[in-house]
Formats: structure tokens, sequence, C-alpha cells
């Protein structure tokens, strides 16, 4: 019996649609006895068809063998078939699972008998790379491509006609009522019963206003993560495959995006906001209407109800199905998360994510009032609380005290304020854990008062009370619903469903009283007092400054995170790169945390630059304190630029008596080389590859550094010559046979002696920082430094990146190497942030580049400089960072070793102390660099709160060089967002 060519589904007339039952030797023998391919057959997953991947004989996958659900007739068949090869035809750059066609171009398809009747079996496409299913979390990169794929496949398809696309399914988005009315009674549990009808029911009512203005075409209809095929090997997965085309049918063009956002949901560590850069992508190809935008959500939670729904029906109907029961729990997972935000609040989102929002957000305020909200409280007397980022009530680690708020409140009460009020949409940094891995709710939807005298709260323009009982009112304001909420034991003056005038009292409050304030859309869901900066966007659209309320300006549009990077980049010259594509704005620091201006705190794993911790007060009062007095040039005589200089030598064995200050590390390095090429008369200089020294001429002549620039080896002047990178684990010689590294540059060092081009310098870090924190082989430093020398040229040690104590058992790098370098350049930790840079040298080499003239800096040992570099050495000193650099580095690279032995990926823990490495390889056997996938886990840290970057010419090194301050807690931390991030990206432990 043939399946009627014509029919097409009413999912409503099925009484279910078992996937037919088809053992894999049934398979076989329909590929080679009907479809002409001798293979073996592999059966894949699927909630209604049977579909089998076939092998050749040599185990490479050949073919798709899909067999249709008996219920699907041969007009839908077609309509797939050619919905796809549109497709492929129209988006080159996609791959699409097509139907395999034979020499005459009719599809290589039959009909066969299943348990429930005939059903269309045919060969498809196979795509390899594999699909995003699973668990994994999908990065941004991998999320936007998924919305870029959306939006080209409905573009494809918006012209697409055939009458097999006349279907009744229950995935249309315009029957999910239909379809959760019928199903949801199979879900047993009462309260997920509950919870799929009512959101069925809110998330319809939405649609169903806006469905007379949606656009209807062909879609796919299920561009889900099980449907979309990676491009083979990219890392991260990026999709660029689509598969099938089962549910291709005509419905709601925006229903395209839909599926695929719900597809998200599920995935580790994915929640709401995550999936906006498919919102952005898919608009960006296929622009959303204003409707089409208000409907993305509602219609995302009508998938996730349609799925729940279904799925506990597949599995109630199909009990052999084994597909369909392993995807409930995930299922649910999808509804939960597309639940977890009232709709109005995802549809602001998406607005604002397109573009579209009607009304910036932090623009949004109450009307003038007719009456103040407090009676004879004069807005001069009222003082503004401000709690976040930029406030100066927040220095000295302030945010970190859960008593800051109402110590800052009772000492502006103390002082006379008659009432204080906090702000409006700005952060709060005083709610803001020093450590977490999601962020916390700072951004308040309302104020905060607190008063200082007895007040009466009136109506300040007449309405109606909607709620009125112990501490709390609510009444309409103009479009708006104010919402007051104080003390419990205070009782308001009005009742429920009164009407009140304005300049009516509402509530009568005693001094010492406290009171919020806030106004919503009439329409909108209550807000939470402080919302997660991700959805603030969403949360603020549906509220109101309550500011003009009280007499107080309200907030002006502060500009928009998005618009100063464009401002940064087009001002800013380009090739000053900044972290991240889409980077947090970062406006204070506090010891070993960063705060970003949403009131978002991260552990900083890669600021070396400030050792002491950032904003420490010995610095900021020593700076103050010195500028108050005199900040000039180092050529006039005071004190501290003496006591700094002696205090630098102190730290430096003979002969380093004699001290050049500059303001950065490449000035350093600079002027290292010109000492050392001044004092030995040659001109020739010997470094390392695989090395960064800085941005000037002559430290840039001898960069290597790969990545700081990709034709480093080839640009070089022809007086820098390199030497092999004595990396000990990915270099020519590893391990053991690193010994072999010393002999050989002192050969070249030999060689360029007898060729009559004695080196006149040898510059190396001493501790191979650049390639993550590798050592030296022992002994390398002694030999090289002794060729240098045996034929008159001076060893350099750049110190700049590993100095000042950050090895933890050694104050400088070179005495882990056991030698003592002619020159030392030094800087980055020497200021604590502050520009500060030092040559040390003997007073022979000093004097010989006196001979030549002169130098001088203008800032280099400023009386500010010198007294900021004082304070430095004494506070490593007096707070033993260079100990504590050995105790938590030590502690914290045990950590990344235990890492290490669950990973692969993980191929080596370098370093010392707290300058360490950790290098990522695709293969321990090839050392393959995992330089993607450094790039994508760096990306997921900063979403867990930390922020770490990549070095090494292949940036597949995490660079672990945090200030020393940190301690064995936030290590910990570290080290455990490190192991979430490494689970939650599919690496196997």
């Amino acid at each position: 019996m043939l399946p009627d060519e014509h029919r097409t589904i009413d999912f409503f007339t099925e009484g279910a649609l078992p996937a037919p039952r088809m053992a894999p030797a049934e398979a076989e023998l329909i590929a080679a006895e009907h479809l002409g391919i001798a293979a073996r057959a592999q059966a894949l997953g699927s909630q209604q068809d049977a579909n089998f991947l076939l092998h050749a004989d040599d185990g490479t996958p050949s073919a798709i063998l899909k067999i249709a659900n008996p219920a699907f007739g041969t007009v839908e068949i077609d309509a797939q078939d050619a919905a796809a090869d549109l497709i492929a035809s129209a988006r080159p750059e996609l791959r699409i699972a097509t139907v395999l066609r034979r020499p005459d171009g009719s599809p290589r398809r039959t009909t066969v008998d299943t348990g429930n009747g005939p059903a269309v079996a045919r060969l498809l496409r196979h795509l390899p790379g594999g699909t995003l299913s699973g668990p994994r979390h999908l990065s941004p990169g991998t999320v936007a491509g998924m919305g870029t794929i959306a939006g080209k496949v409905s573009t494809a398809l918006r012209d697409f006609r055939h009458p097999g696309l006349d279907r009744v399914l229950q995935w249309d988005p315009q029957h999910a009522d239909r379809v959760v009315a019928k199903l949801a009674g199979h879900i047993d549990e009462p309260d997920r019963r509950t919870a799929v009808r009512t959101a069925t029911a809110e998330a319809w009512a939405q649609v169903h206003k806006l469905a007379a203005t949606l656009p209807s075409q062909a879609v796919h209809l299920d561009l889900t993560d099980d449907n979309l095929i990676r491009c083979p090997d990219s890392r991260p997965p990026l999709p660029d495959g689509v598969i099938d085309f089962g549910d291709v049918t005509t419905s709601w063009a925006v229903g395209e995006l839909a599926v695929s956002l719900s597809s998200m949901l599920h995935h580790d560590g994915i929640e709401p906001h995550h999936v906006l850069p498919a919102v952005r992508a898919f608009h960006a190809v296929r622009p959303l209407s204003s409707e089409e935008a208000d409907a993305v959500w509602p219609l995302v939670v009508l998938r996730a109800a349609v799925l729940v729904a279904s799925g506990r029906h597949q599995a109630a109907v199909d009990e052999d199905n084994v597909y369909a029961k392993a995807a409930l729990d995930h299922e649910w997972r999808i509804f939960e998360q597309a639940t977890c935000l009232p709709l109005p609040v995802m549809i602001r989102l998406i607005r604002d994510a397109t573009g579209r929002a009607d009304v910036p957000a932090r623009t949004a305020r109450a009307d003038a009032p007719v009456s103040s909200l407090l009676r004879d409280l004069a807005v001069d007397d009222i003082t503004l609380l401000d709690l976040s980022t930029d406030a100066d009530s927040m220095d000295h680690g302030a945010w970190t005290d859960a008593r800051t708020e109402a110590r800052l409140v009772t000492s502006a009460l103390a002082g006379g304020a008659a009432a204080v009020a906090t702000r409006y949409a700005h952060a709060r940094l005083t709610r803001t854990p020093a450590l977490s891995a999601v962020s916390t709710a700072t951004v308040p939807t309302g104020i905060d008062l607190w008063l200082g005298m007895d007040a009466v709260v009136q109506a300040p323009a007449a309405g109606k009370v909607l709620a009125a009982a112990p501490g709390h009112v609510e009444l309409t304001c103009g479009a708006r619903v104010l919402s007051l909420s104080f003390p419990r034991a205070v009782q308001p003056v009005v009742t429920t469903g009164a009407t009140v005038r304005a300049g009516e009292d509402i509530t009568h409050l005693r001094s010492g009283a406290s009171v919020h304030i806030a106004l919503r859309d009439a329409d909108g869901p209550a807000a939470p007092r402080l919302v997660r900066p991700e959805y603030a966007a969403g949360w603020l659209a549906l509220t109101a400054d309550p500011a003009p309320l009280l007499g107080l300006p309200a907030d002006s549009d502060r500009t928009r995170e998005r618009d100063l990077l464009d401002r940064r980049d087009a001002a800013f010259a380009t090739a000053q790169e900044h972290y991240y594509a889409n980077p947090p704005r970062i406006e204070r620091g506090w010891r070993h945390h960063l705060l970003s201006t949403d009131g978002r705190s991260y552990l900083d794993i890669v600021n070396n630059v400030t050792p002491l911790g950032h904003a420490h007060p010995r610095v900021e009062q020593a700076v103050s304190r010195q500028s108050r007095r005199l900040n000039t040039n180092s050529r006039f005589h005071y004190a501290s630029v003496v006591e700094f200089t002696e205090r630098l030598t102190a730290l430096l064995p003979d002969p380093l008596d004699t001290v050049f200050l500059v303001n950065s590390g490449s000035e350093a390095v600079d002027l290292g080389l010109r000492l050392a090429i001044g004092a030995s008369g040659r001109h020739d200089v010997v470094a390392l590859r695989e090395a960064y020294h800085g941005w000037t001429y002559a430290s840039d002549a001898v960069s290597t550094s790969l990545q700081d620039n990709p034709n480093a080896l080839a640009t070089r002047p022809d007086w820098v010559h390199t030497l092999d990178s004595p990396n000990s684990y990915r270099g020519r010689h590893r391990g053991p046979d690193a010994v072999r590294y010393a002999p050989e540059a002192v050969a070249v060092i030999d060689e360029l002696a007898a060729a009559g081009r004695p080196a006149g310098a040898f510059i190396g870090e001493t501790f191979y920082g650049n390639a993550g924190g590798v050592a030296l082989p022992d002994g390398y430093l002694a030999q090289v430094y002794a060729a240098v020398r045996r034929h008159g040229g001076l060893a350099v040690a750049d110190e700049v990146q590993v100095g000042y104590g950050r090895l933890g058992h050694w104050f400088w790098g070179f005495e882990q190497q056991q030698v003592v370098p002619d020159i030392v350049c030094v800087a980055k930790a020497m200021g604590n942030g502050h520009p500060l840079g030092a040559v040390i040298t003997s007073k022979a080499v000093a004097d010989r580049y006196r001979d030549q003239g002169y130098f001088f800096s203008s800032t280099g040992g400023s009386p500010v400089s010198s007294i900021v570099g004082l304070t430095v050495l004494d506070t490593l000193r007096d707070e033993d960072l260079q100990g504590n650099a050995a105790r938590v580095g030590g502690h914290l690279k045990c950590r990344l070793e235990a890492l290490a032995g669950r990973y692969g990926i993980i191929g080596a823990v370098h370093g010392s102390g707290l300058y360490l490495g950790l290098e990522l390889v695709r293969d321990r056997s090839d050392l393959e660099p995992a330089t993607e996938e450094t790039a994508e886990l760096c990306d997921r840290m900063l979403d867990l709160g930390v922020i770490v970057q990549p070095t090494g010419d292949h940036l597949n090194i995490l660079k672990i060089k945090p200030p020393l301050c940190i301690d064995t807690t936030a290590a910990d931390f570290f080290a455990d967002m490190l192991d979430l991030a490494l689970i939650q990206l599919g690496h196997s432990r």
C-alpha cells in the first residue's frame, strides 16, 4: 500500500505519532535492495521518524537513511526536499542535507512497510561535523552563528510555495495553544502541569494580539541544536550545516528564530540573556519588525511548553523511543529558563537588543507631580546617596562591608540632612559580592529614602488606591502605579479602592523610618527592588525614575556602554586593542578585584602592573601628599630620588650600584640596550625568540613574539640576531634535552664573533614570561652570559614582568639562574600602576654612557614617581607580598596541576610563585596549540567572574599573574571556575 501522495498531516486528527520501529538490519536491507547502497546502519535518535547513519565498508559515513513517519504524505516529503534544494542553491555557503539523486535526477527514495503503515524512505546527504546537541555551553559566537543561519534560511524560504506546506503540525507555533491543551494531561506532576498551562495562556494572549501583523512564509521550523551541524574541526563549534526538514511548513516567519532560541536554553550555563547574540544576528540578516520582536519571547515560551507536553506524550505512546525519553529533562530545563523572567521583561530586552526600544530605559521618569510626595520636605534638604563605582564613598574597599549603606545614611542624617535618597538605575556596588560565578542583583528599579524628620506621605496626583496594608500602599499615578513600602508597624490612612486627591495624606512616617518608592507601568509586573545588570534594560523599561516625585531631577540618559566603546574606537588608535569583544566597563579596582559600572566584581588574574593590589591606600596617600608639595623633574635636588635609588641598589648584588629612572618597561629596555652598546662599543645584539621587550625602536627590534608582531623574525634589523627559544616544553629540545639550548646559543654567539660581529649585548627575560612563565633550563644564563662577556659584550636582564618578588622564591628572576647580569631593566611592578621604570647597572657602565652625552627623563624619577617607588618597596616588605606569592602561588599551582590530571586539554602548568602559565593543547603528544579553545575559555571565565587572558606565540597559554595580595580564597575561586568552565565547554575529565 502506497501513502496518499496528496495527503498532508493534521496533528489534531492523529491519535499519536510513534516513530517507525525499524532495526538496523532492516534499514540495511532497505538501503541495499531499494536504494542501491550496501552499508552498515547505525540508528540515530528522532522524535517521530526513524533515522540511520549508513557507513561504507571502511567505516566512513556515506549517507543518512530517513524513514518518515507514516503519517506524512508524499507531497510533504516533496516539499521538504524542494525546500532543502532551494536553500542549498540560494545559500551556497551553507551545507544542506539535500536528498541524494539518481543519475536521472530522481530522488533516491522508496516506500516501505512499517508496523504503522507505509512510509517514505530516502537517502539524504550526510554532513560531517556533528550537531550542537548535548549539554555543552554555547559560546557567544556559536549562539550568533545559530541566529545567522536562522536568518539566512528565513530569507531563502521567503517566497517558497508548495502544496506540501499545507500542514497542521504540533510544532507550528500557530497551534501551540491547542497542542498544549491536548497534551498537557500527560504531564504527571500537578505543579509542572499547572506551570505549563499558565505560561501557555499568558504567552498565547500576547501572541494573539500580534498575530494579524506577523508575516507568514515557508519555514524550516526546527533549526535547533539537534539540526544545526558544526563546521568540521571548528573551535569553538560554529554551525554551517542544516539537516532535518521534517517540520517544513507555512507559519509565522519569526517562529524560525524562536525555535532556535529555545533550543539553546538547556545548555550548561545558558540563561535567557545569553541568547541575545542570536537575536541580533538574525535581525542583521532578516530584520524583525517591531511586532515580530515583541512576539519572539512569547513564541519561545510556547515552544518550550509544547516541548514539555509533547515530550511527555511521546514518551507515553512510544515507550521504546529512547531519544524522546532522554530529552525530557532538558525540555523541562528549556521551559524553566524560558519562563524564569516575566514576559514583558524579555520583550523589552529583545526590543533593546534589536534597537527597537521605545524609550531608553534610564530616561524613563515620573511625570511632574501636582504635589510633592513628602509634604514640607525641601529638595535642598535631601542628600543623594551615591553607591555606584564612581562614588568616593566606595573607596578603600568600603563596598565589601555590609554595614556601609547604614553607616553612610547615619552619617548624612547626623550631618543635618532631612532625608537621604538613593539613585534610580545606578548599580549599587554595596550589593556586589567580591567573588561570584554569576552576577547579582545590583541595579535599583526605584529609590530608597531614609528620613531624618517626621514626614507626611501624600498623593502626588489624583489616583486610586489599589492596595493598602500595614507597611505598603499602591496607587495609580498617571499611567503608572506608585508603590510605597515602609515599616510594617506603620498603618496607611487610606484604604484599598479609595480615590485620593493630589496632596491627600497617604501615611505618616516618623523620623528614622525608611520608605521604598517605585513606579512601574500600570500593565507591567511588579519589579524587584534590585535586578541583575544583564536584565536591567528589560526591567527599567517597565519602570520610571521616581525622583521627580520628591522634587529631585530625574536620572539623565547616561552614555550607553556600546556608545562609549564606539567612541573609544573612533578616537583611540585601534592598534591599542582592548580585552574582549564586548568588554565590561571597568571603573574601579580594589586589591585583586576589578569592578564594572554594572556592579559586577571580577577576580583579576592578569594584572601584574599592580603587585600591591588595586587602589592601595598607602600608594594613594603617598601620591596625594607628594602632589600637594612638589612634582618636578629629576634635575632638581630633592631627597626622595636619592632614597629610592639607594633602596633599589640595596636589592641588587654587586656591582649593580647605579640607577637610571624612566617611565616604562619599553624605555627601560631601550636604555639598557643603549648602555650595553655604548659600553661595549659593539652594535650587534643577541635576543631570544618568542620574547617581547617593548614598543620603542630598540626594544621592538629585539622583540620576537609572533603575536605582538607576526612578521617579527622577518623584519628584524640586521644588528639583531636571534637564538632558539629555550622552551623546555614545546621548543626544539624538550624535557631533559633542554640542556642542549645553552651550548647551541654559545655556538651562535661564538660564530658571530668569528664573523667579525661580536655581540655587544645579550638580552633575555630571566624567566620566560612571554612563553607563559616557563623556567629557563638550569645553567642556561650562566653559559650564555659567559659567552657574551668573553667577546666583550654585556648581559642585559629583562625583569619587567617577573621581577619584584612575583616568582615567590626569588625577588629577581636572575637569582633562579644563579647569575648576576651587567644591566637590569625593571618596570611594571615598581609603580603599582604609576608609570615607573628603572635601569640598574654598574658605575663603570653608566660612566661609559656619560662619556657619550647625558641622559634625562622629564618625569622619570620625579618626586611623585620616587615616592611611589619607595611606597611600593615598603609595602612589598611590610605585607610580605613576596612570601604571599610563594604561599598562594604554590597552593594555586597545586590546584592547577590537579586539574591537569583530569583534563587532557591542559598540557602543562608552568611558572613559579604568582607568575604561572596554564598551557592548553589539543594533543599532548604533538602539543598542537589549543588557540581557539583558549580564547573561548577566557570568554567563559569572564562570564563566571574571572578576568584572565592568553599569552604565548600561539595564544594558548593562560597567563596567571594576579596582584601579589591575592589570597587563597580567591585562588581557589579561580581554580573552581576554571574547573567549571572546562566542564561546561565539553572538555573531557
